[in-house]
């Protein structure tokens, strides 16, 4: 005993044991969440990408102001316009689709920017060879470009991805029983609150680890000349 704690070890493992399948439900929600967000991201971050590098001024500005404006502002904020001002106009979502389009819109400013570097990066030449090959924009962006700008932009995309991972306990305040939700809920009940978010620290701890591993392996594993896509 000290200053009249008491630390019972075999009562906190027994807590911690019997709440992990309730922190389990809202560990499948947080990585649904942070799936559907970073899908968001990776199609529409490619499509800003391609958009700002247009020829045409009247697309390309326009498209720079919109991933300025997601980058420059809070995704609280964001994510607060999506779910109570879109209502006022008629667009109501689901939490969880409100959620999962906050953090994708977020971090599309973010991996548009990674895409830009990684086509920035492939060599002129290949432009040239293309042209010399009378191959048309789409093509040689499809066939040639991003295969090879693929490899280059792993490394940080991977870490958006930990990134926004960690950012979803953010969505916990429009109502999506994720992780964090759970563990407040738990305490709520249980007046205990020590042993749920330390789980759910833990628990983000580990997935993060396990997603560096993952990235790290794939940088590897892909050839520097790019990949197929067929």
């Amino acid at each position: 005993m000290m200053y009249g704690f008491t630390w019972d070890t075999s009562t906190t493992l027994s807590f911690a044991l019997s709440i992990l399948p309730i922190l389990g439900i809202g560990l499948i929600v947080t990585l649904e969440a942070a799936a559907a967000g970073f899908a968001i991201a990776l199609i529409l971050g490619l499509v800003f990408a391609l958009l700002r590098r247009s020829r045409f001024i009247a697309i390309s500005w326009p498209t720079a102001f919109v991933i300025e404006f997601l980058r420059d502002t809070p995704l609280l904020v964001q994510l607060f316009f999506l779910y109570y001002v879109l209502p006022i106009y008629g667009i109501v979502l689901p939490a969880f689709l409100t959620g999962a389009l906050a953090l994708g819109l977020q971090y599309s400013a973010y991996t548009s920017e990674v895409y830009r570097g990684g086509l920035d990066a492939v060599p002129l030449g290949q432009w040239e060879a293309a042209t010399a090959l009378n191959l048309g924009r789409g093509r040689t962006y499809w066939d040639i470009i991003i295969p090879q700008a693929i490899p280059r932009i792993i490394p940080a995309m991977g870490n958006y991805l930990v990134s926004m991972l960690k950012e979803t306990p953010v969505l916990s305040v429009v109502t999506v029983v994720d992780m964090l939700n759970l563990a407040n809920l738990i305490g709520d009940r249980t007046f205990e609150y020590l042993v749920p978010l330390s789980l759910v620290g833990l628990i983000f701890l580990i997935l993060t680890l396990v997603c560096s591993a993952a990235i790290h392996w794939l940088e590897k594993a892909l050839p520097k000349n790019g990949i197929a896509l067929k």
